[in-house]
């Protein structure tokens, strides 16, 4: 049984803080580019992340299994299904982002309990940011070198005014209609295109309202930022519903969902 402590949220802030050193020394050089199965591109930065973080939680936690977006093909269903916790992560979430080299690039580990996830840390190892949270305890930014600061609920929002995070790299045409929809509610309508899970975390710090994912994510891409969300008291629920995005399902695909 796990201490009250658990999980050591310093030990994960440096587990991320290293695995983003090891993709940093990758992304100053002229990396290659390969493709997986599902023609996604790979680098050696995404294996180097996944091997520092692997080593890091086996090291501290050998009796909490790991999913990660460069393992999952290692772990059925069938041995999932009686996982009552586990660690999943994305090692490098955005390659897209890593390979055009515009920063937008992340390190994902997050928690999850039963179904939902209630621990997060997301590194943006390019502009030296982190986002982290455990659900009870809170949520925190960190810029640089600076003091973390607590991401705090929002006070009320102008009714006139809407900042929608979006994709980067992942334009949709439900997305444009979602947009072009509150343009008709709202007199002033902010589109942010944003890489990686930087834009669930854009919803938890305040700097946008809403965020609809409306295309394809997997469940290591939202994991960790839907921790820090939930621990900054906002919500990650499935598109046109109000029910949680959930984890550990047989297929890995996420919904569509909607975090506010």
């Amino acid at each position: 049984m796990m201490d009250s402590g658990f999980p050591d949220m310093e030990y994960l802030v440096a587990t991320a803080r290293e695995a983003g050193a090891a993709i940093l020394e990758v992304y100053e050089t002229d990396f290659e580019v390969t493709r997986k199965s599902d023609a996604s591109p790979l680098t050696e930065a995404d294996l180097r992340s996944h091997q520092t973080i692997t080593r890091r939680l086996k090291e501290r936690y050998p009796e909490v299994p790991i999913l990660s977006e460069e393992s999952a093909e290692h772990a059925s269903y069938e041995t999932r299904k009686s996982w009552d916790l586990f660690w999943l992560v994305d090692p490098l979430d955005g390659t897209k982002e890593f390979v055009k080299r515009n920063g937008q690039f992340t390190v994902n580990i997050g928690l999850i309990r039963g179904v939902q996830p209630t621990a997060g840390v997301v590194y943006a190892p390019a502009f030296d940011l982190l986002y982290y949270g455990k659900v009870g305890g809170g949520a925190f930014k960190v810029e640089g070198k600076a003091e973390p600061v607590p991401l705090a609920a929002k006070g009320p929002r102008d009714p006139s005014r809407l900042v929608i995070a979006g994709s980067l790299s992942h334009p949709t045409p439900e997305m444009d209609a979602f947009v072009a929809e509150q343009r008709q509610k709202y007199s002033e309508v902010e589109f942010v295109a944003m890489g990686s899970s930087l834009k669930i975390c854009m919803v938890a710090e305040g700097s946008a309202d809403i965020y609809p994912r409306l295309g394809p994510t997997m469940e290591w891409d939202t994991a960790a930022a839907h921790a820090v969300a939930a621990a900054a008291g906002r919500r990650v629920v499935r598109y046109g519903s109000e029910g949680e995005l959930s984890y550990n399902k047989e297929n890995l695909l996420n919904e569509k969902f909607v975090v506010r």
